[in-house]
């Protein structure tokens, strides 16, 4: 039997990332987060993990497969201007030396995860917090209506 994880509908996360994703969602579930992969923000880049708190808190989790992936990665500092809190998601296994230490860090497997080290404060602005809930809900939204009626059984 594989530990593959399957993607999230419309999800690009597979395989490893796939797994992390999973972990780090059971993690904010518990925490009571609500969570959604590939949340497209306002700047065209898109969040691996976006969580939403109890209290309006928004989180940002880049997951990292390995090293290679963090190295070439130039992107994730653009994030910081969409969530109170940013963090790395990477395996067991991964070099978390490689991990700036001024972001947050959480370890995962399929099953759950850790949160390793909170990075350094950071709070969205009332209007950026707003915006970024509201965005995050009507796609919550739109991401149900599919599940009900999946885009190719719709009527033209």
């Amino acid at each position: 039997m594989t530990d593959a994880v399957p993607a999230e509908r419309g999800s690009s996360l597979s395989g490893v990332a796939a797994g992390l994703a999973r972990g780090v969602c059971r993690y904010f579930a518990a925490a009571d987060y609500s969570c959604l992969l590939e949340f497209p923000l306002k700047s065209g880049r898109r969040a691996d993990v976006m969580a939403l708190g109890p209290s309006g808190e928004i989180a940002v989790v880049e997951i990292k497969s390995g090293p290679q992936d963090f190295r070439t990665d130039r992107k994730w500092r653009d994030y910081r201007d969409f969530c109170d809190d940013f963090f790395f998601c990477v395996g067991g296994d991964f070099p978390q030396t490689l991990i700036p230490a001024e972001v947050g860090l959480i370890v995962a497997d399929r099953y759950g995860a850790a949160v390793i080290r909170q990075g350094e404060p950071h709070r969205l602005a009332g209007a950026r917090r707003k915006a970024v809930s509201l965005r995050f809900a009507r796609l919550a939204a739109r991401r149900l209506q599919a599940t009900l009626d999946p885009p190719e059984l719709r009527l033209a």
